[in-house]
């Protein structure tokens, strides 16, 4: 390469012999123009197309980092009874072995038409639960509050009763069936 290099400077008037057609320079100006503006309309491209990306990785990151370390998990938000005294622990465990045996009961019943309707039920009966677990939240910032303390007692009362209900409901339903079967299969005899 230097060697060529050595050459060309010897020997160059040999080389420059040669005027360029007319208009060279200006074709040669134009078309650096033209690479000029694909150069700058693909950097403001591939500055757009990079800047949108770390906008979605920022984003997504963000994501990530609320759903793992700062929304606190159903489990451990606010307090339960059970960490106020010994007294409410026994309440609580009253009313959540009612509601888990009632739960059951209403789950095993064969009395649904369709498993769908099961399923919405025993999702209502669940999704009440999204009321404790605000009032949970609320006893962590102030444990010795009374109201709140009454109505999370009065929460599992209030679902207790609309079990008892329901299944009253359910039972009555599940009587009423065969009375219909045997009224119909003596009509036919």
């Amino acid at each position: 390469m230097k060697n060529i290099d050595k050459i060309i400077r010897n020997n160059r008037e040999l080389f420059d012999t040669a005027e360029p057609d007319e208009g060279h320079f200006n074709r040669f100006a134009a078309r650096l123009k033209r690479q000029k503006r694909k150069n700058r309309s693909f950097t403001s491209y591939t500055f757009l197309l990079k800047a949108a990306s770390v906008a979605i990785l920022v984003a997504l990151s963000f994501l990530w980092t609320y759903d793992n370390l700062i929304k606190p998990s159903p489990e451990r938000s606010g307090i339960s009874l059970s960490e106020i005294s010994d007294e409410y622990r026994e309440v609580e465990i009253y009313y959540k072995q009612q509601v888990n045996l009632r739960y059951g009961q209403i789950r095993d019943m064969d009395v649904f038409s369709d498993s769908r309707q099961k399923a919405i039920l025993l999702k209502e009966l669940s999704d009440m639960d999204s009321i404790y677990t605000n009032l949970r939240i609320e006893l962590e910032t102030s444990p010795k509050n009374e109201r709140i303390i009454n109505a999370m007692i009065e929460h599992y009362q209030l679902k207790v009763d609309v079990m008892n209900q329901i299944l009253r409901q359910l039972e009555q339903i599940k009587n009423e069936n065969p009375i219909k079967i045997e009224n119909h299969e003596s009509n036919q005899i």
